[in-house]
């Protein structure tokens, strides 16, 4: 591989019934190129996170997937109602997911604190009432 490969998904809002689609493929693409199981492993597992996250919170948004020698970056950008505190998000538990939510089993509150673990670089920037795009990167 010697050019970069884009991938490009839409999350849809409040579908969990699609939610996972976009890792799911980006986890099989990544398999058929023969990129290492542990970095197709946290790729799947970041991503995920993040798409949930995405269909929670954020009312949907797009995911750029960059694949390169060198690392996989994932770019998760939405149009949702921002992060008014990054560090307490942060917080393994901390949740502002909505009781139906949670009965689904989602909004346990280890979404960024599970994507951070399992990349080796994340950025978030996050305005409130503007959106939030996270940049992840797992290097190969």
């Amino acid at each position: 591989m010697d050019e970069a490969i884009v991938l490009k998904y839409e999350v849809s809002p409040d579908d969990f019934t699609r939610a996972g689609e976009a890792s799911s493929d980006v986890k099989s693409k990544l398999k058929q190129m023969g990129v290492p199981p542990d970095a197709v492993r946290k790729v799947a597992i970041a991503m995920y996170e993040g798409e949930i996250n995405m269909v929670i919170h954020a009312r949907g948004g797009e995911i750029t997937v960059t694949i390169t020698p060198e690392k996989i970056t994932m770019v998760l950008a939405d149009v949702g109602p921002g992060i008014p505190d990054v560090e307490l998000a942060m917080q393994a538990g901390y949740s502002t997911a909505p009781d139906a939510i949670r009965s689904l089993g989602f909004g346990a509150g280890m979404g960024l604190p599970n994507m951070k673990k399992y990349t080796d670089d994340m950025k978030i920037d996050t305005t409130v009432g503007v959106g939030t795009t996270i940049t992840m990167v797992v290097n190969l």
